[in-house]
């Protein structure tokens, strides 16, 4: 990988999966701050620790590097006869909230973008949650919905899937310079809808440990290697740390409570 041309540490990945992250997170906290032991997180895991109603404070964890920004976007499939977002919003009106649109996980960052669609769009429709991405786009494929929501690198290599608009101030490039922007279809407010990815671990790390993480993240960033990687999939790399990233999980756990509490999902 890209870190072993820095690095001579090996890194073991263990997955954690459940509850849409907290899982991890939990794990996390409840290990030494050592060193040893990190993350990798996204802007969804804060969905997740809202709407479950967790009580995991942000603060006792250390937001070690936000390294890519990935746009929103409505993905549908090029099989069935809905697959344009006209053809969406058409189809959205006559089924008078009906509509289903699918999905990783309830109260996720996904779900939320996609009641900021409809709310932004004038339509109403049902979000039907899977466990995981993957489910969730062969049940789209299955016909089982008109809409997933994810990311532009959800579709590559997927010649059955198309990213019909995507959240971002202007057209992406390559692969996807023929997708409309939110914008370009008439919807206003919805031109920086984001993925972040990042890594976090549990706060109270050794000053030696994260001296290393952040000089490691900082070269991976640079390298044009992993940057190809990243705009390949329509994302942006970028490299916040402690507190700027700290400043944003904030941000975003604050509107994830407001928008879950004026639908109903949180007290």
């Amino acid at each position: 990988g890209i870190a072993a041309k820095y690095t001579d540490a090996t890194f073991v990945v263990v997955n954690k999966s459940g509850a849409g992250g907290i899982v991890a997170i939990k794990h996390i906290l409840a290990e030494k701050a050592d060193g040893y032991q990190f993350a990798a997180v996204t802007k969804s895991n804060v969905g997740k620790i809202v709407s479950t109603g967790n009580k995991i404070n942000v603060e006792d964890l250390d937001w070690m590097a936000m390294m890519v920004s990935d746009p929103e976007a409505i993905i549908t499939s090029r099989t069935q006869s809905i697959n344009t977002w006209e053809q969406i919003v058409a189809d959205a009106k006559e089924k008078g909230g009906s509509q289903i649109w699918v999905g990783p996980a309830a109260g996720g960052n996904d779900h939320i973008m996609a009641m900021k669609t409809w709310d932004a769009a004038g339509i109403k429709a049902k979000w039907i949650p899977y466990a995981s991405g993957g489910k969730a786009m062969a049940a789209l494929l299955g016909g089982h919905g008109v809409a997933y929501v994810g990311n532009p690198q959800d579709v590559i290599g997927r010649p059955d899937l198309k990213v019909a608009v995507v959240s971002s101030s202007k057209r992406l490039e390559g692969d996807f310079a023929d997708v409309p922007t939110f914008m370009e279809v008439g919807i206003d407010g919805l031109d920086n809808e984001i993925m972040w990815r990042g890594f976090m671990a549990k706060k109270g790390l050794p000053e030696e440990a994260k001296a290393f993480y952040t000089d490691l993240f900082a070269k991976i960033n640079a390298d044009p290697e992993w940057q190809a990687y990243v705009k390949r999939g329509g994302a942006v790399p970028l490299f916040d740390k402690e507190d700027k990233f700290l400043a944003t999980v904030k941000k975003d756990q604050k509107e994830f409570g407001e928008v879950l509490q004026q639908i109903g999902a949180i007290k």
